[in-house]
């Protein structure tokens, strides 16, 4: 059973719902192909280490599943591994469920501020909301809230447009792509 621990605490994570597990598939669909590369050239940006349930340990003996997580190859040029990966990531996304949002949006956010995590993502499936978090010294400041409908340019991935509703199921990635789109500042 997938868990998590927390001050101590072992939280089991429940099986995802379909929504949920969409919106996780539609993050890594949208995302790995143009960062998880070594980077930059022609065809896509690049520059990325993207993965899903990774226990990942922030703090000793804490140890986190975001629902999709990334590191940058500059700072982390050799891929993540080990269980749990103790290289504190660049980026966490997590995928809220009725079950978790409290922990996510308190708890999780708290642990991923206090450890200086630079970009946290929640992706509401049930309001159709990205909410984009950016660390700062004196805490995260929200850089980004956007709703399915709109198209947008989220930190740490401007580099290509994204259209939210395509992380709800509400727009196709192939309808949201203009034709004979541009490498990697083609929408998704």
């Amino acid at each position: 059973m997938p868990a998590e621990v927390v001050d101590g605490v072992i939280i089991e994570k429940g099986s995802p719902s379909f929504e949920h597990g969409d919106a996780q598939g539609a993050i890594v669909a949208l995302f790995r192909p143009p960062f998880h590369r070594s980077g930059g050239g022609s065809t896509a940006p690049g520059g990325w280490w993207i993965a899903t349930e990774v226990e990942v340990e922030l703090e000793a003996h804490e140890v986190y599943l975001p629902d999709v997580v990334g590191w940058r190859r500059d700072r982390v040029p050799e891929r993540p591994s080990g269980r749990p990966v103790r290289v504190r990531p660049d980026w966490v996304c997590e995928v809220l469920s009725p079950s978790t949002a409290d922990h996510d949006l308190v708890t999780k956010l708290r642990v991923y501020q206090r450890c200086e995590v630079p970009h946290y993502w929640t992706v509401d499936p049930e309001r159709k909301l990205l909410v984009v978090h950016r660390w700062t010294p004196a805490g995260y400041v929200v850089a980004l809230t956007a709703r399915a409908g709109e198209i947008v340019r989220a930190e740490p991935f401007e580099a290509v447009e994204l259209h939210v509703g395509v992380l709800f199921g509400i727009e196709e990635p192939d309808s949201a792509a203009p034709e004979g789109g541009v490498g990697g500042s083609a929408p998704i």
